[in-house]
């Protein structure tokens, strides 16, 4: 069945500095269904995108429930490389195409804890304690046994991993979409783990079949 990750779970990647835990996305109730689901598409931010934590960004949306949205920046790497995030959990990566890649911001919320965006493993592989099936075929772990397993060389082939997340109340995404915010589209897996961050954005837009210039000017003109 499907769950929701638990964020405040008993084994975190990474602990709140004083021990506690900030917030906790609650599960969709059966039944519930929102007005538009947003869930395995991209956010591009548009270029009058006013707050600073997302002016520029791409965000892979996780889930999308009518009790709020909850999503990763895929375009923000931040100056910790993956070898230093293990380092931290006293764990030693032993992966020489992951060791040097960087970390990313994935959001304001929860900035000390960790999230591992990955391919899903399938019924037969790894079933680690407090992980998200998205519907398109990723998963978003937030327990650290994927890091144990990453660690001794096994674990999910290509894995996108962020520190924080990006969270919206009830309604206030669908409001920033409506004050035209975000564009979205059906995201693409291969920009996640495979395109160079630097281009990650214009990608995205052209999933939609336009380019940057295309919305400068349309801003220019707004």
């Amino acid at each position: 069945g499907r769950r929701s990750a638990d964020l405040c779970g008993t084994r975190p990647l990474l602990s709140q500095s004083d021990g506690s835990c900030a917030s906790k996305i609650e599960p969709m109730s059966e039944g519930e269904k929102p007005t538009i689901n947003l869930t395995n598409q991209f956010l591009i931010a548009m270029p009058s995108m006013a707050d600073g934590n997302f002016a520029g960004a791409v965000v892979y949306m996780c889930e999308h429930t009518e009790n709020g949205a909850l999503g990763l920046v895929i375009n923000r790497p931040i100056d910790i490389k993956l070898k230093n995030l293990f380092d931290k959990v006293d764990l030693h990566l032993d992966r020489d195409d992951l060791s040097e890649r960087p970390v990313y911001f994935g959001g304001p919320v929860q900035t000390e804890r960790g999230f591992v965006l990955h391919a899903s493993l399938g019924d037969d592989g790894g079933h680690y304690s407090s992980t998200l099936k998205i519907p398109g075929g990723l998963e978003m772990t937030t327990s650290r046994d994927v890091l144990e397993a990453l660690s001794h060389g096994a674990g999910p082939k290509k894995v996108f991993i962020t520190l924080g997340y990006s969270g919206w109340s009830a309604g206030q995404l669908e409001e920033e979409i409506s004050r035209n915010g975000w564009l979205t589209v059906d995201a693409a897996s291969d920009i996640i783990f495979d395109t160079p961050v630097e281009q990650r954005y214009d990608k995205a837009l052209s999933l939609l079949g336009v380019e940057r210039s295309f919305l400068m000017s349309e801003a220019g003109h707004a």
